[in-house]
C-alpha cells in the first residue's frame, strides 16, 4: 500500500507541474511565442493548444482518468519539443548560455517525457483502491 501510495503522490506531482506549466503558457503567451518555430503557421494560437494540452494531461493524472491515453500524448508531445525546439536551439545557437538552457530544456523535457511514458505504461495499476 505504502508503494501505490508513494507512486500515486509521484503521479500528482507530475500532475500539478503539468497544470502549472499549461497556466503559464496562458498567462504569458508572448514569453513562450519565441519556442514556437517560424516555419509553423499560426504563431500565438499553439502556445495556447500546448497550453490546454498540459493542463488536460495534469487533469486527467490528477482524477486518474484516460492516464494512458494522457501518458503517451504528454510524451510525444514532449519528444516533439526535444527533437523541434530544444535540440534545433542547442544545435544552431552561437550565444554559450542559450545553447545551455536549451540542452537543460532538453534534459528536462526528456525526463518528464520518460515519467509520462511510465505513467501510461502502469495506468491499470494505478487506480486507488481504498479497499487494500
Amino acid at each position: 500500500m505504502k508503494h501505490h501510495l508513494v507512486s500515486r503522490i509521484a503521479i500528482a506531482v507530475l500532475a500539478i507541474v503539468m497544470i502549472i506549466f499549461g497556466i503559464h503558457h496562458f498567462r504569458y503567451p508572448e514569453n513562450m511565442l519565441v519556442y514556437v518555430p517560424a516555419y509553423l503557421p499560426g504563431g500565438v494560437i499553439w502556445v495556447y493548444i500546448v497550453g490546454v494540452a498540459f493542463i488536460l494531461a495534469g487533469v486527467a493524472f490528477l482524477i486518474n482518468r484516460f492516464v494512458s491515453l494522457a501518458g503517451y500524448l504528454l510524451a510525444a508531445l514532449l519528444i516533439t519539443f526535444v527533437l523541434t525546439i530544444h535540440w534545433p536551439n542547442h544545435r544552431d545557437s552561437g550565444n554559450l548560455e542559450m545553447r545551455q538552457m536549451a540542452f537543460v530544456n532538453m534534459l528536462k523535457d526528456t525526463a518528464l517525457a520518460a515519467f509520462a511514458l511510465y505513467v501510461a505504461v502502469n495506468a491499470k495499476h494505478q487506480r486507488l483502491n481504498t479497499d487494500e
